[in-house]
């Protein structure tokens, strides 16, 4: 068994796609029409051949409230890696990306939570080497 998709819920699939490519910097795997909607995924320009991420429409009900009470409670729908989040951070920033926790050491990892522009907040996080 392996881990082939994993989603995002997004307001807008176009507006995300957008985004995700051309501010965080995937890039298209699938997309496919669907009626209102589309079939879109996108993957890592470092992994083209591994997970990709469904840029989900948020249609079902309980996306709504679900997202809502994630962003007021500040907890990220998901999180990237990144080789070092003080560089992620500052390309994004000056990409215009708002930052609603800035870099921060945990201790095992070092992390910063940006919003997608989508509904969702995203975690970015650099694993540190141990002692």
């Amino acid at each position: 068994m392996r881990i082939n998709w994993t989603s995002v819920v997004v307001d807008d699939q176009q507006k995300a796609l957008q985004f995700y490519t051309e501010t965080l910097g995937f890039r298209v795997k699938h997309n496919i029409p669907l009626g209102e909607h589309a079939w879109i995924t996108v993957v890592s320009e470092e992994a083209p051949e591994g997970t990709e991420l469904v840029l989900e429409p948020a249609g079902h009900p309980a996306v709504v409230p679900f997202r809502k009470a994630l962003v007021e409670d500040g907890i990220p729908y998901t999180a990237f890696a990144v080789d070092d989040v003080e560089a992620e951070h500052e390309r994004l920033v000056a990409e215009g990306v708002r930052f609603v926790q800035p870099p921060t050491d945990l201790g095992t990892v070092i992390t910063a939570v940006f919003d997608d522009t989508c509904g969702n907040l995203i975690q970015i996080m650099e694993e540190k080497g141990q002692p």
